[in-house]
């Protein structure tokens, strides 16, 4: 089954209304997911546990109001998914986290097996550098 733009927009509409639960229905229980960089965030991620542990548990520590993800543009082949992406958030020192993204998914179905992240590093660093946890 190949996927479609719009079931790619569902899927994420969860990021973008800060419902990552319903974002995270949808992503394989052994996703291998990669974010790229050297930064605090940064892995190879073997389970959806270990990357929600190890990126959006940190993430939570510094923003408190999540990293509010929003969708700009997307591209799908096949059963991949090209998800650029802008954060509109703020830390908790008061600094803005306006970061971008680029996320290049692959579904088996219509569940995220595979994501290689990419995202501005230095940004992140600086983040965690203000706000340490």
């Amino acid at each position: 089954m190949a996927i479609t733009p719009d079931h790619v927009r569902e899927i994420f509409r969860g990021l973008e209304t800060g419902d990552g639960g319903a974002f995270f229905e949808h992503v394989a229980g052994d996703v291998d997911w990669t974010v790229m960089g050297t930064h605090p965030l940064a892995g190879h991620y073997l389970s959806k546990r270990a990357f929600q542990e190890a990126t959006f548990g940190k993430l939570g520590k510094v923003l408190p109001k999540g990293a509010q993800l929003h969708v700009t543009n997307l591209i799908v082949a096949s059963n991949v998914a090209v998800v650029e992406l802008v954060s509109d958030a703020i830390a908790r020192n008061g600094m803005r986290f306006d970061n971008h993204y680029c996320w290049v998914v692959r579904f088996e179905g219509d569940r995220i097996v595979e994501v290689r992240a990419y995202l501005d590093s230095a940004l992140v660093a600086e983040l965690f550098r203000q706000n340490p946890v």
